[in-house]
């Protein structure tokens, strides 16, 4: 082709063509992709006639799909920007590197899904599920993943970025050098989770759950998390750095090394937390309940903190400063 000639316009997809290869960046047409379709439910029932759906690299853009299933289909590479998949299944389809910017996928079953590199900005997953499934390095900036279900996912080195996540559910979810800067974490369900080297600075998590989650080397600098339960979780060596955990439940808490850097402790439960060389210098521990003095005394406190009974610190064995003030 000689520069300054039109491209050839994209082709479209007929079902024969389909059936011998899977050129990259086709676009279906409606009659081939209900040929796929019919193939792979064929296929999931286990007839002869089936075919597994195989859409690498395929252009699905736009296309509705909704209610669609795609179960342990091969979408790898797929275009799917602006695709509505309302409802849709792709428990166990692969997604890697699939560009669902945009995508439309409330209330789908991602359950056991590969979404290795996947790229999900502003995508609608409300009240989706994703249980079982492995974010590797997967981009979720600005996705509504309200109410979303994440039971005992694999998440590394992914961005969440301003992502929505009010009443989430990540029970035993494991996450990894992950970024979850802004996120809107209120009232979700994060227990027995395990958050390793993650970033979530301004996170808004108030009246969210971590019981007995681990959250080490974990930065939640301001973050909100008015009214949190974090009961027997692992907070050692994470940074609480001018957060806002006023009412607050650390019961129990392991917080050997943790920064509460001029945290808003106000009215925080610390009954039976180990605070082995935590750092309170500048904290509001005002109304504190559950401190003993040894527990203060292996703290770092200054002349900046405010102990339990609204003194200024630093804290000092025998004064009497570890009760709350009434």
């Amino acid at each position: 082709m000689r520069y300054g000639q039109p491209l050839a316009p994209r082709p479209i997809a007929s079902a024969e063509v389909l059936a011998a290869s899977t050129p990259i960046g086709m676009r279906l047409g409606l009659a081939a992709l209900q040929h796929i379709l019919e193939a792979h439910s064929a296929w999931l029932d286990g007839r002869l006639d089936g075919q597994r759906a195989t859409l690498s690299g395929m252009v699905l853009g736009e296309t509705n799909l909704d209610k669609v299933n795609l179960e342990r289909a091969d979408l790898k590479s797929a275009n799917l920007i602006d695709a509505r998949m309302y409802g849709a299944n792709l428990s166990g389809a692969i997604l890697q590197f699939a560009n669902l910017r945009n995508a439309t996928l409330t209330g789908a079953d991602l359950s056991h899904a590969d979404l290795t590199d996947a790229d999900l900005k502003f995508a609608l997953l409300a009240g989706a599920n994703l249980s079982g499934s492995r974010l590797l390095r997967t981009s979720l900036r600005n996705a509504n993943l309200r109410q979303v279900q994440m039971l005992e996912a694999s998440i590394d080195g992914c961005d969440f970025t301003a992502a929505i996540m009010r009443e989430a559910r990540l029970l035993q979810t494991k996450v990894f050098d992950c970024t979850f800067a802004d996120v809107e974490l209120e009232g979700a369900n994060l227990y027995h989770c395990a958050f390793r080297c993650c970033r979530l600075p301004g996170i808004h998590a108030a009246g969210s759950k971590w019981g007995t989650a681990i959250l080490q080397n974990c930065e939640f600098r301001r973050a909100d998390l008015t009214s949190a339960s974090f009961e027997r979780a692992d907070l050692r060596h994470s940074s609480f750095w001018k957060a806002t955990l006023t009412g607050s439940s650390l019961q129990t808490v392991r917080m050997n090394g943790t920064d509460m850097e001029g945290a808003d402790l106000t009215g925080v439960r610390f009954h039976d937390a180990t605070t082995m060389s935590a750092n309170f210098s500048g904290a509001n521990l005002r109304g504190a309940q559950g401190l003993t003095q040894t527990q203060l005394a292996q703290a770092r406190t200054d002349r900046h903190t405010i102990l339990p009974d609204g003194s200024s610190g630093p804290f000092l064995l025998g004064s009497g400063a570890h009760r709350p003030c009434r």
